[in-house]
């Protein structure tokens, strides 16, 4: 009897490595039949996936009827079920595979048993790479990104206007908060204005499908996380428009929301858990009679995230509320969310060829998962880029989310890139500002003094506006050369600069500042008929045409500067109205100057002696014009000039 005990673990033992070893050839076998392709579910996601990552773990999301009642099984070499999750619906199930090293991208069915003897059957494809993570390469501070409001951009396909089984079947351009029709082909169409003006990635705003009744244009309350909107276009149009952008060097970035959905998403109705919202019991209860009068919203107390007396009420309030009624609030904690939303971030990433990605309301969604999030991206894809959106104008608070910095909770945000709200507003500040001891250019001498705060500055998103504020134009009431200098400043900061479309002709929203729907203005000759054309320059103002041409110059410029993307900073408090910043690598020194006088001015440049330029030859960028740095520089004007010692 001791003998067979001891033998018992050996017999044990080999049976289980004879098992393993028959089902492993059974597994190889099968996976080399062809594979007879069936798609019987409603929808499985993600919809593919790819042999070759790091992480060889995957979620699968099944949804139908009933799925709860069935067992998957797969039999293809390299992928196992690890586990299968019953959710609160009947209607889902939740696969955990594992992918092994030795599995080769392929085609292969899903086979669901049920009880009663039923079978259904869905084909699902493991791909191969086209590259490593590693060739992922995200924006920098070498780059410029140009945001757009796809809907109003360009019409470059008239065709995909409306389409009748959406909500919103109407275009109506003379309404701020209508679609207009604006979509990728337009984008597609005019690359080359884009390039020319000397912009290097491209951030257009969110693509996928917003299937809500009303303002539905602006894309931020998607409703299928895998699909792009088929009125802007179609996925094979959105690779078309990121492969054209490779070949031009330029690249992709995708707005996407962990935050909140739309509420006519299709899983709203038919929801997978009960905590798969924020407030769903509440949600669920109110349902019949669902207004902006029963939603729980969000109290945007931000600096909850951060506040060390912060209340528990506050902090649920901030993170759990809705943004609106028709924004679901995501349940990040839900261990099945955070991998759907993770997975899906991924999804694209590899699909679209990506070259970074703006994530919406940065501070709003669960903080962990927030880091876990850019964590997951950033592992596989260890060179990539990530922006945030924190509207905050300490950068206390920006500094917080950035990679790196020793935050006293603890906390690592894995984040590139925050947002600079607050040198925004300086700079704004600055130049509307009448000079004295504590306003005007000393805002934004003392702002840039507080990169000392900052892990990486450059890494740092700078922008004079965006899609949810005011045109810098207006902000700045209507000055030209106050818009020049705003521009030409953060072009030269160590930042990533962003500018929003139409910018560069001086669009604006005086008539209503601050509106969203006249913000985010139609951009001239992007649709049939307009009577100005921007991207030809017909009927265009004198001054819409020079700044244009201006903002042609600052970039094409910065594009080469390895002293903007890269060199050493050093400013000098402003003094008499001017305020000088240099930007030095190596044999190249960029200087920008802020003059604000009105009248004609001199400066002693001998202040300057410890940049090392006396008796050197430099080059005004816009003019085209040499100087010889030494003793006085005059000024005839208000404005802002850009010197390089690069010929």
């Amino acid at each position: 009897m001791k003998l067979v005990v001891k033998l018992l673990p050996l017999i044990i033992l080999f049976i289980g490595v004879s098992c393993k070893q028959a089902n492993d050839q059974v597994s190889d076998y099968k996976s080399t039949d062809p594979v007879v392709e069936a798609y019987h579910l409603e929808r499985i996601e993600p919809l593919n996936w790819w042999v070759g990552f790091k992480n060889k773990e995957l979620q699968l999301l099944v949804k139908n009827p009933n799925i709860s009642k069935a067992t998957p099984e797969i039999n293809y070499a390299g992928v196992i079920i690890d586990k299968v999750h019953i959710a609160d619906s009947p209607n889902y199930l939740f696969i955990d595979l594992s992918i092994s090293e030795s599995a080769k991208p392929g085609k292969f069915n899903i086979e669901f048993a049920f009880e009663n003897g039923g079978n259904l059957t869905h084909t699902y494809e493991l791909k191969a790479r086209q590259k490593s993570g590693e060739e992922f390469i995200g924006f920098d501070s070498s780059d410029a990104i140009f945001l757009i409001t796809p809907d109003r951009f360009s019409n470059g396909n008239p065709d995909n206007d409306i389409v009748d089984s959406m909500n919103e079947t109407t275009i109506d351009r003379t309404d701020g908060y209508s679609r207009h029709g604006g979509d990728i082909q337009g984008i597609i169409n005019h690359l080359d204005y884009i390039y020319n003006l000397g912009f290097t990635a491209i951030w257009p705003c969110p693509l996928l499908t917003n299937d809500m009744p009303r303002g539905s244009y602006h894309g931020y309350a998607m409703t299928d996380y895998y699909e792009i909107d088929p009125r802007f276009g179609t996925l094979e149009e959105y690779l078309e428009l990121s492969s054209k952008m490779a070949k031009k060097g330029m690249k992709l970035v995708m707005d996407q929301v962990a935050n909140h959905c739309g509420l006519e998403h299709w899983w709203m109705n038919d929801l997978p858990f009960k905590d798969w919202v924020n407030h769903q019991e509440h949600f669920e209860g109110n349902q019949e009679n669902w207004s902006h009068k029963a939603v729980k919203r969000s109290n945007h107390r931000r600096t909850s995230n951060q506040d060390i007396y912060a209340s528990k009420s506050d902090k649920v309030g901030m993170t759990d509320g809705w943004f609106v009624s028709g924004m679901p609030d995501l349940n990040q904690r839900n261990s099945f969310m955070a991998k759907y939303i993770i997975q899906n971030s991924i999804w694209w990433i590899e699909t679209a060829n990506l070259g970074g990605i703006r994530q919406d309301t940065y501070p709003y969604p669960d903080k962990d998962f927030m880091s876990n999030w850019a964590g997951a991206i950033m592992t596989e894809y260890p060179n990539f880029s990530i922006v945030g959106e924190e509207w905050s104008y300490n950068p206390l608070l920006i500094a917080y989310w950035q990679d790196g910095v020793k935050n006293n909770d603890g906390y690592d945000s894995n984040l590139k890139s925050p947002m600079d709200f607050a040198m925004q507003q300086n700079i704004v500040s600055a130049l509307n500002e009448e000079e004295s001891w504590d306003k005007g250019l000393v805002k934004i001498y003392e702002g840039l003094a507080n990169d000392f705060h900052y892990v990486k500055p450059k890494d740092i998103m700078i922008f004079p506006d965006n899609h949810d504020m005011s045109r810098i134009f207006t902000q700045l009431k209507g000055d030209v050369t106050n818009t020049k200098m705003a521009l030409s400043y953060l072009l030269t900061l160590p930042r990533i600069p962003q500018v929003y479309y139409g910018t560069e002709i001086l669009m604006d929203d005086f008539d209503k500042p601050g509106d969203h729907g006249l913000v985010r203005t139609d951009f001239p000759g992007g649709w049939r008929g307009d009577t100005v054309n921007a991207f030809t320059g017909e009927g265009l103002t004198a001054d819409q045409k020079d700044m244009q041409a201006f903002v042609t110059k600052v970039l094409n410029y910065r594009k080469n500067s390895k002293a903007i993307h890269e060199g050493e900073t050093v400013h000098f408090a402003p003094q008499n109205g001017i305020y000088m910043l240099f930007r030095t690598l190596g044999e190249e020194t960029v200087v920008h100057i802020i003059n604000k006088n009105e009248n004609p001015t001199t400066l002693d440049l001998s202040r300057f002696d410890e940049i090392g330029l006396n008796e050197k030859t430099l080059k005004n960028i816009i003019t085209g014009e040499s100087l010889v740095w030494n003793g006085l520089l005059e000024f005839k004007e208000k404005g802002s000039v850009i010197l390089t010692t690069k010929f």
